[in-house]
């Protein structure tokens, strides 16, 4: 399967939303509500477009999950209960979701992968992420992708586990 991680356009919003809306199902499913009716929108959806900042990844050039990529910090991550391993400038990722006939077939290895190469291709060598406490796949999928338990953050009112990954060039050594 070819994978590519593409800028989301705006006729690809719809799309977005509804991934993102089976993404929230698929959390309810779980027991849990990370992402509550009115967040994520498509207000958000489109914002995140308009900005540079929505990004698809496509599976044989269908749309398979969406995701948010900032490169302009996250005021959020500001305050946090523990230590970041990383230092500033940092990307973020945030608002990662699959289509439901794309999970569990173990995409998010390559999601991950193709996202670390467009934030080192940014000139940023370190990523943040968050999730709820009890979103137990999405611990699994980050510390599966080399993502490190830094602490906890709080997000729009709500405490988060926090997570941090530093980056290496292609070329340099993985090894010590």
């Amino acid at each position: 399967m070819k994978m590519t991680l593409e800028k989301a356009g705006f006729e690809d919003a719809g799309i977005c939303m509804d991934i993102l809306s089976g993404g929230r199902d698929f959390q309810r499913e779980q027991g849990f509500v990370q992402w509550k009716d009115n967040y994520p929108n498509i207000a958000s959806v489109r914002e995140d477009i308009a900005f540079g900042k929505g990004f698809v990844l496509k599976a044989d050039g269908k749309i398979a999950a969406y995701l948010y990529i900032g490169f302009d910090g996250e005021p959020a991550y500001d305050l946090i209960r523990g230590a970041w391993r990383t230092k500033e400038p940092y990307a973020v990722i945030h608002r990662v979701a699959f289509d439901r006939q794309y999970r569990g077939m173990g995409l998010s290895k390559a999601m991950f992968e193709l996202a670390e190469e467009l934030i080192l291709a940014r000139g940023f060598e370190n990523v943040r992420m968050d999730t709820h406490h009890e979103n137990r796949r999405m611990q699994h999928v980050l510390e599966k992708n080399g993502f490190e338990l830094c602490g906890e953050v709080s997000l729009r009112g709500e405490p988060r586990l926090a997570y941090d990954k530093i980056l290496l060039p292609p070329f340099a050594s993985r090894t010590t």
